[in-house]
């Protein structure tokens, strides 16, 4: 799986010009699955970014996690994450899931980040998307 993830002071997923889904202050997590991913992987993607420690503590700029600030988190399927362009100009995705396999990745993703406490909100798995944020510091982590 590839993530890349913003802390973010508001995120929101736009579909046809209307709002899908926002958060606060939290995380967006743009999550492409990759052929060889299977649920642990997924399992233990979610247990890492609710433990990363990419917001402002007390005394220091980086040092608590979403987990410790009681932020929310906005995922967003994104197979473009698993582009290979070690060839030409043209991205081959020959790597990423097929689609039925990777919603169902994606999904337990989902659920698996619902389980260490993080409210989760989605976008839809295959539409057409629009995503506004704002992203605070900024900080952005690739996983």
């Amino acid at each position: 799986m590839r993530a890349v993830v913003q802390r973010v002071a508001r995120a929101a997923v736009r579909i046809d010009h209307r709002i899908h889904a926002a958060i606060q202050r939290g995380v967006l997590v743009l999550l492409g699955v990759m052929e060889a991913d299977g649920e642990q992987e997924a399992r233990a993607l979610a247990e890492k970014i609710s433990r990363l420690r990419i917001f402002p503590g007390d005394e220091k700029p980086i040092d608590r996690s979403l987990i410790d600030v009681g932020g929310a988190a906005l995922v967003v399927s994104q197979f473009t994450l698993c582009a290979d362009t070690s060839k030409g100009n043209r991205p081959s995705f020959v790597h990423a899931a097929p689609p039925e396999r990777a919603e169902r990745l994606y999904e337990h993703f989902c659920a698996c980040l619902r389980e260490q406490g993080v409210p989760v909100e989605t976008g839809c798995f295959g539409a057409m998307m629009d995503i506004e944020l704002v992203n605070e510091g900024p900080v952005t982590i690739v996983l």
